[in-house]
């Protein structure tokens, strides 16, 4: 990387000695430990394939503004955000792979910054990133630094998650206090402050999975609560599964900040984007060896049941509410939280 620049130039995407020097000093130095290899710039990897019949594979975008939040940034979210798609269809994160669209200006210290961040929840989630591209465009084109990540994991035999698997009778449980990363963003994005900050719950979910999956229980199917938060997620559930869900409003777990942010701001929390959090449903046989399994582990320690998956239906949410009525929950309206993730 040229010592005497300290913003990413237009040469920085250019494919000459600029490109090769950022490539190589930030992202080859960055990431070659996590990927096991040296400093040499192939068009692919060439890695080992698991001894296993299948694979997830996702991949994703992320575009959140500002980069920079409390508790993280585009980075780690980018890593925990691709790691946890995976892990919510019981997989083991193998590999990464990234890709950085930067626009010409953006400061070189936070991109050190984010590239850093990145390494360390790789380090974290156990997870090689083995692959990557940059490119660079002109000022006023971008918006500071997006991040397109995909992930390759195994599957453990005799594991098989699926959003259409629900059943009558199964137990709806959360990994943790919903909407913190919502209200992180948009504190940082509005300038609010509030009597304690609320942090980000971005985190890799895939160590809080094994330890669910170790457990014995039976697990139906799991989703991590991203856009349109607990609500969307509960609905893609039922749909899928053609059952209904009712949920108790006095069990979701909601942090007293994030409740008072919602208020303030007119959000609904189960509206509210998390990164760190799963939902899953646990056939009732074993739920119990399964929560408290959540429950010892740092992740999952505020775990809680709320809920409950009824009968046959056409995919509808309701909640009971803390007054003692019964409400539909309502998937968002529209764009509520723009470039959240």
């Amino acid at each position: 990387m040229r010592a005497d620049s300290d913003t990413v130039r237009m040469a920085h995407g250019g494919g000459g000695l600029a490109m090769r020097e950022l490539v190589r000093d930030l992202f080859a130095t960055a990431f070659a430990p996590l990927a096991d290899a040296h400093l040499v710039l192939e068009d692919a990897a060439v890695l080992p394939c698991p001894r296993t019949s299948r694979l997830a594979f996702t991949t994703d975008a992320f575009v959140v503004e500002p980069a920079f939040f409390p508790g993280g940034n585009i980075g780690d979210l980018a890593v925990n955000g691709t790691v946890n798609d995976l892990a919510m269809m019981g997989a083991k994160p193998l590999f990464l792979s990234s890709a950085f669209v930067i626009e010409e200006g953006f400061a070189m210290e936070d991109l050190r910054r984010i590239v850093g961040s990145m390494a360390e929840a790789a380090r974290r989630a156990e997870v090689r990133v083995v692959a990557g591209d940059t490119k660079v465009v002109p000022r006023g084109r971008g918006d500071g630094v997006y991040i397109a990540t995909s992930g390759v994991g195994e599957v453990p035999e005799g594991v098989s998650l699926s959003a259409s698997a629900l059943e009558p009778g199964d137990r709806i449980v959360v990994s943790g206090p919903v909407g913190d990363h919502g209200v992180a963003v948009m504190s940082r994005r509005a300038g609010l402050s509030f009597e304690a900050e609320v942090e980000s719950d971005t985190a890799s979910l895939a160590g809080l999975v094994s330890t669910m999956l170790e457990a014995g229980g039976r697990i139906r199917a799991m989703r991590d609560p991203t856009r349109g938060g607990l609500a969307a997620a509960l609905h893609e559930l039922a749909e899928d599964s053609g059952v209904s869900i009712e949920v108790e409003e006095a069990a979701i777990p909601v942090r007293p900040a994030v409740r008072r942010a919602c208020d303030l701001l007119g959000f609904d929390p189960l509206h509210v984007p998390c990164e760190g959090r799963l939902v899953a449903s646990l056939a009732e046989d074993g739920a119990d060896e399964v929560l408290a399994a959540m429950r010892a582990h740092p992740l999952g320690r505020d775990a809680a049941t709320i809920g409950r998956v009824g009968g046959r239906g056409k995919g509808r949410v309701t909640m009971r509410t803390t007054v003692g009525g019964t409400r539909l929950v309502d998937l968002p309206a529209g764009e509520l939280l723009p470039r959240i993730c």
